[in-house]
């Protein structure tokens, strides 16, 4: 645990944590698939390239022609098989096409069954944050309370940051199920 001089700075400590923590939620989110094509589909997808293993975007470039299709397009033609081996083995039930240095990925529609997942998927990674979040408030309550130990802040003080921290937590867990309400609410979507 750090050690902090001041409250400010634990505070802004803790802020810029649970904001960090919400916007990997939202980055977790964009690599659910939803029915519509986006490029945040392939970002969690790694290909063997040159005896390693990198992001898709290090070997290729990624394009959404239409809205349920993708396309990448592969730099170097001897990479196009692994590519597509790396899609099609990834767990978001894709079935890439390839034609030379081009592999074309049709979205096909969600099943209900599919959508219902989905929304199980992104409600543990909503879980995941605000597991996060409320380990943050942890560290900082902890914090506080040792501050107070040591006779930096008085009781008073400790209360009134206590408080504080909770409102700051309380905001970050709202977001978190703000945004997973909204993603549900695309997932749904026909």
């Amino acid at each position: 645990m750090a050690i902090f001089e001041n409250y400010s700075a634990l505070k802004q400590d803790a802020k810029i944590r649970m904001d960090k923590t919400n916007e990997a939620l939202k980055k977790d989110f964009s690599g659910l698939r939803t029915g519509r094509a986006s490029t945040a589909l392939l970002d969690g997808i790694m290909v063997e390239a040159y005896g390693s293993v990198v992001p898709l975007k290090q070997v290729a470039n990624i394009s959404v022609p239409e809205a349920r299709l993708l396309t990448v397009q592969v730099w170097d033609k001897s990479m196009a098989k692994g590519v597509e081996k790396a899609i099609r083995s990834s767990e978001l039930g894709l079935n890439p096409a390839s034609d030379g240095q081009v592999i074309r990925i049709p979205i096909p529609p969600l099943t209900e069954e599919r959508r219902l997942e989905l929304i199980k998927v992104a409600g543990k990674y909503t879980e995941q944050a605000r597991v996060a979040v409320r380990n943050i408030r942890r560290e900082a309550m902890d914090a506080v309370k040792k501050m107070q130990k040591d006779g930096k802040i008085s009781e008073d003080e400790q209360k009134k940051y206590e408080s504080e921290i909770q409102t700051m937590t309380d905001a970050a867990v709202k977001a978190a199920d703000d945004a997973l309400k909204a993603k549900e609410q695309e997932i749904k979507q026909i």
